[in-house]
């Protein structure tokens, strides 16, 4: 699963939600384990951008 954000307060906001309560319970409830990376999107140059069609 990949899951995208605008910011932090997004994320945050996220964390907060009674969604994440829930999966926080079942996390725990079944003894489940996760692995988390973060990605920070930057611009891409023009040169970059000329190998995607949008």
């Amino acid at each position: 699963m990949i899951d995208c954000w605008e910011n932090q307060e997004a994320i945050d906001v996220h964390h907060a939600s009674p969604m994440m309560a829930k999966i926080a319970e079942l996390r725990e409830k079944y003894d489940l384990h996760m692995t988390v990376e973060r990605y920070v999107s930057e611009k891409l140059s023009e040169h970059d951008q000329s190998f995607i069609r949008k």
